[in-house]
Parts: C-alpha cells; structure tokens; sequence
C-alpha cells in the first residue's frame, strides 16, 4: 500500500475530469473505488471536496489516500491494447486533419463527435486518435475542446513536450480563436464585449445535454461561489433582415458553453441551440428563440472558423481555418452570406 500522494496537475493536463485524470495515473483504479474515495472525502482538490466530474485546473493539487493493491472487484485491469478504431472511423478522422508536422496536429471535428467520451459514450474524439498517430510513438493529446455539437479548428499535441507549449499559449491567452455563429436576431450595437460571469446552474440540459451554465452579473462574481468572470467579443459580419445575424464570437476566457450562454444572455441565442435558446420557440425577428423555422437546421450554428497559434517549437504563427460544415454552408446560402467576403479578423477591422 502507498502513502498519501499529493500530485500537481500539469498544464497539459488542465481540463480533464478528475476520474479520468486518476485512471490515466493510476490505471488500475476502476470507477467504484474512485466514487468511494470522493464520497468518504480522502480524495480531494486543494484541500476541498470534489466529484468525478470536477474539471481541473493547471497547477492544482490533487490528494490522493494511500492506494493498496488491485482489488478485482472495484479495480478494473489495465488493458494492454486501447480498443482499436474501425477503418471507417479511421478514415473519417484522417481525412479531417488539416494541419500536420512532427509536433502538433489539427483536425476539422465534425459537429456532432465528442471530443472525451462520457458516460455510454465510446466513439469520441480522444479514442479516435489511435488513428492520427502518423508512425508516431502515441496518439496525438488533446490541448483544449470543443462541444459536441460545435465544428471546427481543434488542436492536438504530438509530444509532451508540445503539449505544454501549446497549453501555455490557450492558459496565457496568446492564441487567437475567431468563432462564426448564426445568430437569432440582430444585436444591438454590431459590436462589443459581452463580460456576464458564468456558474453552474444545476440540473441537466434537454436531452441529458451536461449542466447548464447561468449568467451571472459581473459585479456579482467575487461574492457567488463557483463563478468565473467570462469574457467574449462579438461583431456582426452580417445580417439578414432583423432575423438572423452572422457574428464573430472571439472568446477572451474558454469558460464551458460561454459563447452559447453569453449570446443567449444579451438575446441572441446561437441558432440551433436548444439549451439555451428554447428548442421550442422561434424567432420572427429581433426576438427570443433559437429555431428560425423554414429550410434552415435545427442543429447548433457554432462553428470554430480559425486558431491562430505560436508554434511549439518553430516559435513563428500560425492560422488555422475550418470551413463550414454542412448545415450551417446550407444557412449561409440560404442568407445570401459569402464565406469568402469575410475578413479573417473582423475584431482588427473594428480597431
């Protein structure tokens, strides 16, 4: 049996779920003794209480109690081999990178593809990269994420070493990500800072969609436990009538769902969003509600257009762009709005 152990999260490992972050220290820890450990309180983040789910933070410190021998009732054995990928998954992951060198990779994710796996959730994004290995020692890292439903540039690291680097550079705010949304309605003005803290709200979203984000005032941050101040800039490329608008979103903090929950805060729901835009409700113009009706997809319009980073070891910058996935090129087609008319910063345009 070992001691107690008090373990650092690594930047690299920021933003992982604690249960996970455990098993890829400890691998033969199941699930069961883990939940046992959190429920009795030896298991714990900076001195507090945390659950599995708790996402963690670069530089945290996690205790860990003494750990004693396999127990095959509760332990589950390490595998010697990560299940092996399909070769249609594995083309279709293939066929989406659109960056690749010796250090880092990135890939177009298509909307709808996890990037960790959850609960009944095997194909994701993170056992997926078995297949972007490319003749390399191990699979690509996962640096920062994406939504489920949220398309776009995601970056990935090809060594540790990279991995820091380039968790640096997303922790540090040097990279640059330009979102492009539809959005319900037309802001008021084109263009501005959104600054709404955001924290937990409980429960689970429609359709068992992970928990909800709530706004919450930015003078009320400091004095509401769990919040975190959340920053976005937004400006309109442009719009349709006063129905739809086309926005940049470029978030200043990478907090969970910030960009859906601050555009649905100011009215302006991302197109597509059920969680926070009323799945059941439309919009006529300038008004609530995340369906537009007609032709246009009820699925999420948020698409993660282009990441423009420093490279790991090359030190110059790099842009990254992803095109529009299918539903939302069909949206766009359907406004009249052109891609390519598009500046690719409007945030620079504006000053």
């Amino acid at each position: 049996m070992s001691g107690v152990q008090h373990l650092t999260v690594a930047p690299d490992e920021a933003d992982q779920r604690l249960d996970r972050w455990l098993r890829r220290r400890f691998p033969h820890l199941g699930q069961g003794r883990i939940e046992k450990m959190l429920r009795k309180g030896e298991l714990r983040v900076d001195g507090g209480r945390a659950k599995a789910s708790t996402r963690l933070e670069a530089g945290q410190v996690v205790r860990v109690p003494p750990l004693p021998a396999p127990d095959p009732q509760t332990d589950a054995p390490r595998r010697a081999d990560p299940r092996p990928v399909s070769a249609e998954d594995a083309r279709m992951i293939q066929a989406r990178v659109i960056y690749r060198d010796e250090h880092v990779l990135a890939i177009d994710k298509p909307a709808g593809l996890p990037v960790q796996g959850g609960s009944g959730q095997s194909r994701h994004l993170d056992a997926l990269s078995e297949a972007l290995r490319f003749g390399a020692d191990e699979p690509p890292r996962l640096v920062h994420r994406l939504d489920k439903d949220t398309s776009g540039v995601l970056l990935m690291a090809r060594t540790a070493r990279a991995a820091r680097a380039l968790a640096k550079g997303f922790h540090g705010r040097r990279t640059r990500k330009i979102y492009w949304a539809a959005v319900a309605g037309v802001p008021s003005p084109r263009a501005g800072t959104i600054s709404y803290g955001l924290v937990k709200a409980g429960g689970r979203g429609p359709g068992g969609e992970g928990e909800k984000m709530r706004c919450i005032h930015p003078d009320q941050v400091a004095g509401t436990p769990g919040a975190k101040p959340a920053v976005t800039d937004f400006a309109v490329i442009e719009a349709a009538g006063r129905r739809a608008a086309w926005v940049a979103l470029a978030p200043v903090t990478g907090r969970t769902h910030q960009l859906r929950a601050h555009m649905a805060q100011i009215g302006h729901p991302i197109v597509g969003d059920g969680k926070y835009g009323g799945s059941g409700q439309t919009n006529e113009g300038d008004g609530w509600g995340a369906q537009l009706g007609g032709a246009v997809s009820r699925k999420l319009h948020l698409h993660a257009r282009s990441l423009t980073f420093r490279h790991p070891a090359q030190e110059r910058l790099i842009t990254l762009t992803a095109p529009l996935p299918e539903h939302m090129a069909r949206t766009w087609e359907l406004f009249g709005w052109r891609p390519e008319d598009a500046p690719a910063d409007p945030f620079e345009e504006l000053g």
